[in-house]
């Protein structure tokens, strides 16, 4: 099974996905991850670990140690360039239409005729106007290619009580539950210590989510699951795609 992973800068593969992704390359499935923006309008790093006229450079080398950490193909690039964020924390979407980053899409579907789909949700996440073109282009996409061209469709961070990610979900209940066995997660680990530009903003957020400064490890090790939701249809079957493609580790909810 081929398996597309389409998401707006590097890290988010990691964070969102790569649990599922490390679990799917082990699996035997082509996993091939595309990234919409080099992610140059980022972090660089509390020292700062990288000039800004060089952080793109620098990120992207980050992606392709997380790529290989996970077990998976690339990285690869859409070739949009990351927005600066703006006054007030501020962000924005990197192309001015959501069609053009369809058709760019398009091109990859089309080339690459994968099964599976993985992209950002319906409310970016958290907000992120980035996060939600992707996902508006992606179903743009999925409309205009005909039915036989056309993979299964999964969103990550889909709503499931009780898990501690207040704020990062998005709004449409999850199908599916990965619980992540220990290979998964340390293969989530090692690629989320590749992002080193983002460290300082992983344990941020980790001390302000635990309440206590955490390391990366502990950061991503907090929450060892991940939850998806079919994006192109709501009559997911027990038996569906992403549950086929992961055994055991995945729950249909």
């Amino acid at each position: 099974m081929r398996v597309l992973a389409f998401f707006a800068h590097p890290d988010d593969e990691t964070l969102m996905a790569g649990g599922t992704l490390a679990a799917l390359s082990r699996a035997g499935h082509e996993v091939f991850v595309l990234s919409a923006t080099r992610g140059e309008g980022g972090e660089r790093g509390d020292l700062p670990l990288a000039a800004t006229e060089d952080l793109g450079a620098v990120r992207s080398r980050e992606l392709a140690c997380a790529v290989q950490a996970l077990g998976a193909r690339g990285p690869f690039f859409l070739g949009y360039r990351d927005p600066q964020v703006g006054p007030d924390g501020t962000l924005y979407p990197f192309a001015d239409r959501d069609q053009a980053v369809a058709q760019r899409l398009i091109r990859w579907l089309r080339g690459l005729r994968p099964h599976l789909l993985l992209t950002h949700g319906s409310r970016g996440e958290y907000g992120h106007p980035a996060h939600v073109q992707v996902h508006r282009a992606a179903a743009a996409a999925l409309e205009e290619l005909p039915p036989a061209l056309r993979p299964a469709w999964y969103t990550p961070l889909a709503y499931l009580p009780d898990l501690p990610l207040e704020g990062l979900f998005n709004p449409e209940p999850a199908h599916w539950l990965v619980a992540l066995d220990d290979e998964a997660l340390a293969a989530k680990v090692r690629a989320a210590e590749c992002h080193r530009t983002q460290h300082a903003m992983f344990q941020r957020v980790g001390q302000a989510r635990f309440g206590r400064p955490v390391t990366v490890a502990e950061f991503i090790a907090a929450v060892p699951v991940e939850t998806w939701r079919r994006a192109d249809t709501d009559a997911e079957p027990p038996d569906g795609p992403l549950g086929r493609a992961l055994g055991p580790l995945a729950r249909r909810v």
